[in-house]
Order: C-alpha cells, then sequence, then structure tokens
C-alpha cells in the first residue's frame, strides 16, 4: 500500500517537475499560468494533465493542434515515480526518506535541464542549500546523528567541500585543456553550475557523501562521455547529470559504504 501511495504521488510530483524543467531556463513562473501545450500555447485541461495515462489516451498528441508530446514529459513521471518506490522500499518511511524526496525532485529538474541547456538553475542551487541545511537542522538523523549541531556541522562543510572539490577539479581541467577549450570557446572546463550543485547535494549528504559523490560521478560520465564523443563528437558534455546518478546511489547504499570508508 505505502509503495502504491509513492508511485502514485511521484507521478503528480513528476507532472510538477515537467513544468519546472521547461519554465526554469525560460525563466518563467512555474506556479503561473496554468500548464499549456508548448506548441500551440493551449491550456490544457485537468482531463488532459493526468500524469502517463493522459498521454495515452491522447497517442501522444496534443488535443488541440497535434502536435507529439515529447516522451520527457511521461519519463520525468515514470522517473519521479520509480524513484519515490524505491526510496520507501530501500529506506522505509520516515522523515530522512521524505528529505530524500525533495532532493531526488531537485536532482531530476537539474538534470533534464543540465541535458538539454547545459545549465542548473540557481533556484536548484541555492535553494537546495538552503532547504539542506534547515533539514539537517531539523532532522539531524539525515546525518546519522541525534545531534543538531554535528548536523549542521556536516551540512556545511558537505557544503563547502562539495563546492572546493569540484571548483579545484575544474580549475585543474581549465589549465589542462586551455588550448581545446579556446578552440570551442570555453573558458572554462566545468560550469560554476557544477560546483553550485555539488555544494547543495554536499548540504543533504555531508563532507562524507559529497566526497563519496565526487569520486562516483567520473565513472558515469567518462563511460557516456565516450560513447557521446564517438556518437556526435561532442566536445561539451553535461556533467550535473552523473552527479545526480553518483547521489542517489550514495542515498540508496551509502549507509554500509561510508560506514566502512569513514567509520565515525
Amino acid at each position: 500500500m505505502i509503495i502504491s501511495a509513492a508511485i502514485i504521488i511521484g507521478l503528480m510530483i513528476g507532472s510538477f517537475l515537467n513544468v519546472c524543467i521547461y519554465r526554469m531556463p525560460r525563466e518563467r513562473s512555474i506556479v503561473t499560468p496554468r500548464s499549456y501545450c508548448p506548441a500551440c500555447k493551449h491550456q490544457i485541461p485537468y482531463y488532459d494533465n493526468i500524469p502517463v495515462l493522459s498521454f495515452i489516451l491522447l497517442l501522444g498528441k496534443c488535443r488541440f493542434c497535434k502536435k507529439s508530446i515529447s516522451l520527457r514529459y511521461v519519463t520525468v513521471e515514470v522517473l519521479t515515480a520509480i524513484i519515490f518506490a524505491i526510496l520507501i522500499k530501500v529506506l522505509g518511511l520516515n522523515p530522512v526518506t521524505v528529505i530524500y524526496m525533495v532532493l531526488s525532485a531537485g536532482l531530476i529538474i537539474a538534470t533534464f535541464i543540465d541535458f538539454e541547456y547545459q545549465i542548473i538553475p540557481d533556484e536548484i542551487t541555492y535553494g537546495g542549500m538552503l532547504v539542506g541545511v534547515i533539514a539537517s537542522l531539523a532532522f539531524p538523523q539525515l546525518h546519522n546523528t541525534a545531534n543538531r549541531f554535528y548536523a549542521l556541522r556536516d551540512s556545511l562543510f558537505g557544503i563547502i567541500l562539495g563546492g572546493a572539490l569540484i571548483y579545484l577539479i575544474a580549475s585543474i581541467g581549465t589549465i589542462a585543456f586551455r588550448k581545446k577549450l579556446k578552440e570551442i570557446g570555453q573558458e572554462s572546463a566545468m560550469g560554476g553550475g557544477d560546483v553550485k550543485y555539488m555544494a547543495m547535494i554536499g548540504a543533504f549528504l555531508g563532507w562524507q557523501g559529497a566526497v563519496f559523490v565526487f569520486f562516483l560521478a567520473p565513472f558515469f560520465g567518462s563511460f557516456v562521455g565516450v560513447i557521446e564523443k564517438l556518437r556526435k563528437r561532442a566536445d561539451i558534455i553535461p556533467y550535473g547529470p552523473y552527479l545526480s546518478l553518483a547521489t542517489l546511489i550514495v542515498i540508496l547504499l551509502g549507509d554500509k559504504i561510508l560506514q566502512t570508508v569513514f567509520p565515525r
């Protein structure tokens, strides 16, 4: 029953995340106006805005202009539902799990925006840092402690160390690949959004989790990067999605791994 509820809630929240993914890069309000078709701008009635089901019933097309609806919409809805269900299944229903659901929602928004635009909105990074610090104070068990001071310390250290690690690697990469970056018109090997994004992740996971994400993400990034280089000859590859994937792995498996690597 709880898993089913998590799936339904995930589908509904995923629908809202699609609004954020579409509007945030365009600097539009995520509150108003109501959802509308990107092609014909017609407002979508509530019965055409049911997650997944409406997409199926409409055969993936807008009711009014018949333009195809991007598969991204249903992908985000299903992905959110799956992640929520896995979090409940693995971690149980508790305040920490709810916090991780909130974090996961931010990860999904950032991932899909970064894939398309190679940016991560400040609303996600700065807002996420604030939420992470507040959540750490309110629920110190987020950092495996009952002491609020220790939880706040871990959250703040996570912000500082998480951002510093990415900034350091970006600086080294900029120096090492200066000639290539100049050829493609880039000033830095890694965007400032990635630095802030890693700091945001550190606010939730603490400095230990941030370190683990930092070392885990390159495995995914390098693998996909080689494929994209061969497939598209791409020079610019968004890094945020791999930080997101590494973060989810640390959330689900991190306690056992971190207790082994960083015993308290």
